[in-house]
This record gives C-alpha cells, sequence and structure tokens, in this order.
C-alpha cells in the first residue's frame, strides 16, 4: 500500500501500476484499454440494433466468430473493418479523436 500514498488522481495511479506514457507496460495497458471500450461500443450498438452476431457478420463480409472474437476483445481490428462494421452494419458513424 505503501506505493498507492500520495496518489490523488486516476492518472497517478497507472502511471504507479502500468509505468510512464510511452513505456512498454503502459503501452500494452492503454492497448488493451482501447479494445476493451471497442469491444463494449460493439457489443452495445449490435445489441441496440436488435440483430445477432451472425446477421452483422452477413452485412459486414465477415464472419460470426470474428465478431464474437472482437466482442469479448480478444480479437485485432484494423480500421477499415471496424468503420465498415459500424457504418455498414450497424448504421453508425464513427469519429476519431487523436490526443
Amino acid at each position: 500500500m505503501e506505493k498507492y500514498k500520495g496518489i490523488t488522481n486516476f492518472d497517478q495511479l497507472i502511471e504507479v501500476e502500468h509505468g510512464k506514457i510511452g513505456t512498454e507496460s503502459r503501452n500494452s495497458h492503454e492497448e488493451k484499454s482501447q479494445m476493451f471500450i471497442i469491444s463494449e461500443m460493439l457489443k452495445e450498438a449490435r445489441k441496440e440494433a436488435k440483430i445477432t452476431q451472425e446477421q452483422l457478420a452477413e452485412r459486414t463480409g465477415t464472419k460470426k466468430s470474428y465478431i464474437s472474437r472482437l466482442e469479448n476483445g480478444k480479437g485485432n481490428i484494423q480500421l477499415s473493418t471496424l468503420i465498415r462494421i459500424f457504418e455498414l452494419g450497424l448504421n453508425k458513424r464513427i469519429g476519431l479523436t487523436f490526443l
């Protein structure tokens, strides 16, 4: 618990747990976090559209197993595929923000 003394915000906690921005550990953590967010957004949008994984796969030219892996945060996805899934398969627009 000593390493947590003086921590007053989430950014400090992440730095203690995963290192400074740019380190291998921090980059890995950030990548996994982003994939988790994308997987949850995909799952939510698909359920909101009231379609199955299989239907989404058919609409976007992918396989149900691929959609399932993405929704479970286990897959790696290209930006073009992500756009196709959300825009063609779910009729949603994607916006990107770079910080």
